[in-house]
């Protein structure tokens, strides 16, 4: 299965060390061992590969060597600079780890300027039509039901997915976060997540999250924090030119799985744009170095719309998600004002038909992920 990352890796792995994250399960080890026929796969999880690591006895008579997890060794940057220093490109070096790696490598000694890394995010709307020729109504309503992570969609068994998503989870939290983080209080973490899952496009509430799982606000903090280094989350905050004045204000959460949300087709819809979204923004990022966000909108009269992306600093198009109102929004019209000449799209995902009102257009929102595309 060919993954929208592969020719850009291949481009790079000649040159520099490549750093490829991205959620546990989400395919970055298939991803990794397609680059090339010749390779050595080290799992740091596994004792035999940890030892070989550790020794630095691994083969080099091969194109690449793959090494899956070393984040969580300590010094890890430190190891693989060395590594880098010596023996240079040649076999090339892919560092993949379900946590951001980004986290990891600040501080201490510094990969500066031998490393470019890239995030893996589960398949889209328009992954799929592209690679598997898809129609792109009928992929939409698979991944509410399944979710984007390949192993269950490709399965397409409610049953599978269920039981996958039980053992994906648990991994998570029992062996990944306890590997990188001094947490004590599992349970709970678990809750926390549920409580996420029912919350999707909502505003969160520190303040309540800390009352429901009575532990301080800071604690609260600090586990969104760690949620989102591993890929469980991530936030979209509300869009404010002044960044300081945003990070005060009430944050959303997504979850990167669509299959997790528990809430009606509406929040499942939310999610999948917002993933989608997420996937085009550092698409653009790790392959041409621009710097990315993505927001909401909402002024004191509480006019809101759903989704900002941003690129460079500049705010690029607008998008209200809506599950089958087809009138049209004000907000998009009110701050239309405000953000002159950037789209304006209202994605509806029960539209008999497009529409076009002054400045926003009314697309499905098959139709329009199938076709999303950012330019950086």
């Amino acid at each position: 299965m060919k993954r929208y990352l592969e020719s850009y890796i291949k481009k790079d792995l000649d040159e520099k060390i490549i750093l490829l994250s991205g959620p546990r399960q989400v395919g970055k080890t298939t991803l990794s061992k397609q680059l090339t026929f010749s390779y050595t796969y080290l799992n740091f999880d596994s004792t035999s590969d940890r030892k070989i690591i550790h020794a630095e006895e691994w083969t080099r008579d091969v194109d690449m060597v793959i090494f899956d997890e070393v984040h969580k060794m300590k010094k890890w940057k430190s190891w693989i600079k060395g590594i880098y220093d010596v023996e240079g490109s040649s076999p090339s070096i892919l560092v993949t780890g379900s946590a951001r790696l980004d986290t990891y490598k600040k501080g201490g000694e510094s990969l500066a300027g031998r490393f470019f890394s890239y995030r893996l995010h589960p398949l889209t709307v328009k992954e799929i039509c592209l690679y598997f020729k898809e129609d792109s109504k009928t992929v939409l309503e698979q991944i509410f039901e399944f979710g984007g992570f390949p192993e269950p969609y490709l399965k397409k068994s409610r049953q599978f997915a269920k039981r996958w998503r039980r053992t994906h989870t648990d991994t998570i939290i029992r062996e990944d976060l306890l590997d990188l983080e001094r947490v004590r209080d599992i349970k709970s973490i678990e809750i926390l997540i549920e409580l996420l899952r029912a919350r999707v496009g909502s505003t969160t509430s520190f303040a309540s999250l800390s009352n429901d799982l009575q532990v301080s606000i800071h604690t609260v903090k600090h586990w969104l924090q760690i949620l989102e280094n591993m890929y469980v989350i991530f936030p979209v905050r509300p869009y404010h030119k002044n960044i300081a004045r945003s990070l005060l204000k009430e944050t959303k959460y997504y979850l990167y799985d669509t299959g997790e949300v528990d809430g009606n087709l509406g929040a499942k819809l939310e999610n999948t744009v917002a993933c989608a979204l997420l996937r085009e923004l550092h698409f653009i990022e790790d392959t041409t170095g621009s710097t990315v966000a993505l927001h909401y909108l909402r002024d004191k009269e509480k006019n809101e719309v759903d989704f900002l992306p941003i690129i460079d600093n500049k705010p690029i198009m607008m998008i209200e998600v809506k599950l089958s109102d087809d009138n049209f929004s004000p907000s998009l019209f009110r701050f239309n004002k405000f953000f002159k000449n950037i789209k304006s799209v209202q994605v509806v995902h029960n539209l008999r038909h497009k529409k076009t009102k002054r400045s926003v257009n009314m697309l499905s929102a098959h139709e329009f992920l199938k076709d999303l595309q950012f330019k950086g």
